[in-house]
């Protein structure tokens, strides 16, 4: 295996991958984190073949780099999961694990450097793979229900400074109507296909259900952090309207 970056990293090559399936061409980048108490905990388990998983990076805690996987190559990061259509992300995307501990651990802060790291190496795929913001994605985007990773704590402003992902400042949480689980008839409907336009995998049914409460509940984690409740209060539904619109626009 030969580094695709040009970055400084570590080769340590795991088996746990495969071909992308009729010839198909990376265009999204999936962020996770790892769950585990430290990085050597997560090579072991992205390398070990019994366990079936892998990405194509992990960034440590302190800022290195390895590579695990080729980028032309599918590795097995993604699971089940949806997004804009796409039912299988594993051949479509490039995988990132963050050395964190994740909510299991308390949450652990993401260290500078680490986040530096994953910054330096997402231009990296960007400028190389030509990947448009809205295709830089959290697991949880495209697990929702399933996946929590990289978690409400994870600085996706940061990122979007550096110009990485699609992005707008949340807008203010304030009282006021909104809709929530069990809620059905018209807005509902309206609210489902505005989601599921964004890309985010979820049934147009009218009905305000456990699927699209785990699909608010993901991009609250990732656009509107502040409260992560599954409800969709003004703030939740302006700030979605405003990444629509931008896109719309862009």
């Amino acid at each position: 295996m030969k580094p695709d970056s040009s970055l400084p990293a570590t080769l340590d090559p795991s088996p746990n991958h495969g071909e992308r399936k009729d010839g198909r061409m990376t265009d999204s980048v999936l962020l996770h984190y790892t769950g585990l108490p430290t990085g050597e905990a997560a090579v072991r388990q992205l390398c070990n073949p019994a366990t079936e998983v892998s990405s194509h990076y992990l960034v440590w805690e302190d800022g290195r780099l390895s590579q695990l996987v080729p980028e032309t190559r599918r590795a097995w990061h993604a699971g089940r999961g949806v997004w804009a259509g796409e039912s299988d992300m594993n051949d479509v995307s490039i995988g990132i694990e963050i050395a964190n501990f994740g909510h299991r651990g308390g949450s652990p802060a993401y260290p500078p450097a680490q986040i530096e790291t994953v910054i330096a190496l997402c231009q990296d795929i960007i400028a190389r793979w030509h990947i448009r913001p809205e295709r830089v994605l959290a697991h949880s985007d495209v697990s929702h229900g399933r996946k929590i990773d990289p978690g409400e704590h994870f600085p996706w402003g940061r990122l979007a400074k550096a110009g990485i992902g699609h992005y707008v400042t949340p807008s203010a949480i304030e009282d006021g109507p909104h809709l929530q689980p069990g809620a059905k008839g018209p807005e509902v409907e309206a609210l489902q296909a505005m989601f599921a336009s964004y890309g985010y995998g979820l049934d147009i049914t009218g009905l305000y259900d456990a699927m699209t409460q785990s699909a608010i509940t993901a991009f609250q984690r990732h656009f509107r952090p502040a409260r992560v409740d599954g409800i969709a209060d003004r703030s939740t539904i302006a700030t979605l309207r405003r990444l629509t619109g931008s896109l719309a626009n862009g």
